[in-house]
């Protein structure tokens, strides 16, 4: 049974509902859910708008407890738009999965394609016995970064079925597309055996580029981005002329431009400059490089009179 609900809460509550035009009430926020419901449902949302107001319920018990009268459902979290409550995580991943949810954000729901999927013998047997022994079928979920997770489950509304190698895969609505072509192989592994799964479709690598052709990209005047991920202090003692630093302000400008814009990571010898080089692939920029040896083998290969330390 739902408690009651003062005056006061509802008045915040409707306050909260109408400050933005999509509003998610749920534990935790957009960048750190701390539920997997909540997560769930931040995913989606991620997927088809790019702004949304989050209420994290766990700050005011009041909110925490109100929102479930106010909306005379029992469990967190919920979503509006518009001023009005569309449902929970169950309710939301089957408007996803029939593209309802899309046109209701006002964006266009993705067309429903099935991919063609490769899978090979070993991955098919390791695939239909796992399928057969929990008695679940086949899912694969390829987010906007191209990460790609494989696991079982009851089939959800709306899914898209792809056959392959005697096997059945599901896809979500969004899934589908970016696993055009995909190929999954069953191979042994330093821990044993696991899924090898290569999408055509995602970013290309980070490309690896020695500190001489850093030089001459930088003498031939073509446009490109280079940034240094060091410290103030180290760019201090050193640094690659024309390099920015780069700090919160500068990786959220990184984010806005176009994604086939040329990068270029350099750190100090290399290891942290791979990983924020990683970071933008991930966020599908197709065009980026880590100066391997970083700004140490700048000094000792191109230009001596920056100091090393």
């Amino acid at each position: 049974m739902l408690a009651a609900m003062d005056e006061q809460t509802r008045q915040e509550i409707d306050s909260l509902v109408a400050s933005d035009r999509v509003v998610l009430f749920m534990k935790g926020n957009r960048r750190q859910p701390q539920c997997g419901f909540s997560a769930t449902v931040v995913g989606i949302l991620d997927e088809i708008v790019p702004d949304y107001t989050t209420i994290d319920v766990l700050a005011s018990p009041a909110i925490r407890e109100g929102i479930k009268t106010y909306s005379a459902w029992p469990t967190i979290p919920q979503l509006y738009v518009g001023g009005e409550f569309i449902g929970g995580c169950d309710i939301v991943r089957e408007l996803y999965g029939t593209g309802e949810l899309h046109e209701k954000l006002g964006a266009k729901p993705p067309e429903r394609v099935v991919p063609t999927v490769h899978v090979t013998p070993a991955a098919a047997d390791f695939l239909r016995g796992a399928a057969e022994r929990a008695g679940q079928a086949i899912h694969l979920r390829v987010d906007p970064r191209f990460q790609t997770r494989a696991y079982l489950g009851p089939v959800e509304p709306g899914e898209i079925a792809a056959g392959a190698g005697g096997v059945t895969i599901h896809f979500d609505l969004a899934s589908a597309p970016r696993a055009n072509g995909i190929r999954i192989d069953y191979v042994e592994t330093e821990h044993g055996h696991d899924l090898a799964i290569d999408n055509p479709n995602g970013p290309a690598a980070v490309r690896q580029m020695d500190v001489r052709a850093l030089r001459a990209l930088i003498d031939s005047g073509k446009p490109f981005h280079l940034y240094d991920v060091r410290t103030e202090e180290e760019q201090s003692i050193a640094r690659i002329p024309g390099a920015t630093l780069v700090d919160a302000g500068v990786a959220a400008a990184i984010e806005k431009l176009p994604k086939d814009a040329m990068l270029v990571f350099h750190c100090h010898h290399g290891g942290r400059s791979q990983a924020a080089a990683e970071h933008f692939r991930a966020l599908g920029f197709q065009n980026v490089h880590n100066v391997v040896g970083g700004i140490d083998a700048w000094s000792q290969q191109v230009d001596p009179s920056v100091p090393r330390y």
